[in-house]
C-alpha cells in the first residue's frame, strides 16, 4: 500500500488547499486590520506560493534523506534545523518578491527604516507553521504505517485461518474413510452384494467429500444429499436397528454451512448412540431457519445416552468446532448433551447465521 505521504494526486490536493486557506486567512486578518487591497491580494499570493514551495523542498528533503525512517530523538535535532533554515529563506524570499512588487507598484519608500519588529513577527509565525506543516506531514506517514500494518496482520491471520480450515478438512477423508471401510469389511464375508452396495455409496461419499474438500462452506441441500448417502450405507449395515427421518424447511436449503458437518454429526450419532445399542434406535434431522429468519438452526437427536469423555473430544466433533469458529466466529453455536425435552435421548444442535460472515481486508490502492 503506498502510504498516504507518497500519493502525489492527494498530496497536491492538500498542499494547494492548506496553502490557499493559509493565504485567505492571512489576507481576512489584513482586511480586519488594517484596509484591503489588490496589494494584500499579491502579498498573499507571494506569502503562499512561497510557503507552498518551501514546504514541497522540505518534502524531497525529508524523503531523500530518509528521515520518516527515523526515530523521534534523531528526528527532531534535523527537522529543527532543517526548519529554522527554511523559515529564514522563505521569509527573505517573501521579502525580495514584496519589494519587487512595490517597485513595480512605485511604492516603494526608500526613506524609512527597516522593519525589523514586523519580519521577526512574520519568521517567528513561519517558523510555527513549517512545525504544524511537519506534525500533519509526520502524523499522515505514522498513521498510514499503522494501518499498513494492520492490514499486513490481517491478511497473516486470513492467511493462517485459510491454512487451518485446510488442514482440518483434509484430516476428513482419513477420517471418514476409515469408519466406512471398517463397516465394509464387516459386511464382506456376510453379505457381499450388500457390501459392493455398501462400497458404491462409499465412493458416492468419497467423491463429494474430495469435490469440496476446497470449499469453505456449501449449500445445505448438497449437504443433505451426502447425508443421504450415509445413512442408506449405514442403513444397510444396521438394518432395523436404525430408524431414521430428516425434516428440512424448504427456506432453509440455500443456506450455507462448511461441507461435511451434517454428515459428520449424523456420523457421531451413529457410531456412539446408536451403533453400540443391541436395540439399535432412531435419529432424526431436522433445520429450519430460526424466527428472524437470521440463522439456520439444525437439530440431530439420537437414541442414548451422553457420556463424554472429559479432554478426549471426538475428532469429527472437535473438527465441526473449529471449523464454524474460523468461519463465523461467535456467531455460530454449537451445543451437544441430554435431550432436556425427551428421555433418553441425545440432542447435537447448531446455530448458524445465514450470511457468510468472512471479511476481505484489501489494501487500498493509492
Amino acid at each position: 500500500m503506498l502510504a498516504l505521504t507518497t500519493r502525489p494526486r492527494l498530496y497536491w490536493q492538500l498542499q494547494l488547499v492548506g496553502w490557499t486557506l493559509y493565504g485567505i486567512l492571512g489576507g481576512v486578518l489584513v482586511s480586519v486590520f488594517g484596509r484591503f487591497s489588490l496589494m494584500v491580494v499579491a502579498i498573499e499570493f507571494i506569502v503562499a506560493a512561497t510557503l507552498l514551495a518551501a514546504s514541497h523542498l522540505l518534502r524531497r528533503h525529508i524523503r531523500r534523506r530518509g528521515w520518516l525512517r527515523q526515530p523521534p530523538a534523531a528526528l527532531l535535532p534535523r527537522l529543527l534545523l532543517a526548519l529554522l533554515v527554511l523559515s529564514t529563506a522563505s521569509i527573505g524570499v517573501i521579502l525580495l518578491l514584496t519589494l519587487l512588487v512595490f517597485a513595480l507598484k512605485g511604492q516603494l519608500h526608500t526613506g524609512k527604516g527597516f522593519p525589523w519588529v514586523q519580519y521577526i513577527g512574520y519568521w517567528l509565525n513561519v517558523f510555527f507553521v513549517f512545525w504544524g506543516w511537519s506534525a500533519v506531514y509526520f502524523g499522515l506517514h505514522y498513521f498510514d504505517s499503522y494501518r499498513s500494518a494492520e492490514i499486513d496482520r490481517w491478511k497473516l491471520a486470513a492467511a493462517a485461518r485459510e491454512a487451518e480450515m485446510r488442514t482440518l478438512q483434509a484430516q476428513l477423508n482419513p477420517h471418514f474413510l476409515f469408519n466406512g471401510l471398517n463397516n465394509i469389511r464387516a459386511l464382506v464375508m456376510e453379505d457381499p452384494a450388500r457390501a459392493r452396495a455398501m462400497m458404491t455409496h462409499l465412493a458416492e461419499l468419497l467423491r463429494y467429500s474430495m469435490q469440496r474438500n476446497g470449499a469453505e462452506q456449501v449449500p445445505l441441500t448438497t449437504e443433505l444429499e451426502i447425508v443421504a448417502n450415509y445413512l442408506q450405507l449405514e442403513a444397510m449395515q444396521l438394518e432395523e436397528r436404525l430408524r431414521y427421518s430428516v425434516a428440512v424447511a424448504p427456506e432453509a436449503l440455500p443456506v450455507l454451512l462448511p461441507p461435511m458437518t451434517l454428515q459428520l454429526l449424523v456420523e457421531n450419532a451413529i457410531k456412539h448412540g446408536l451403533a453400540p445399542r443391541p436395540a439399535g434406535g432412531s435419529l432424526s434431522l431436522s433445520a429450519q431457519l430460526d424466527a428472524a429468519g437470521t440463522g439456520l438452526r439444525v437439530a440431530v437427536r439420537n437414541t442414548g445416552t451422553f457420556q463424554p469423555q472429559p479432554g478426549h473430544p471426538g475428532l469429527g466433533l472437535r473438527n465441526v468446532q473449529e471449523r464454524l469458529g474460523l468461519l463465523f466466529g461467535p456467531a455460530a453455536h454449537f451445543a451437544i448433551g441430554p435431550d432436556p425435552l425427551l428421555p433418553d435421548t441425545v440432542l447435537a444442535e447448531l446455530h448458524l447465521p445465514i450470511k457468510n460472515l468472512k471479511t476481505t481486508h484489501e489494501r487500498a490502492a493509492y
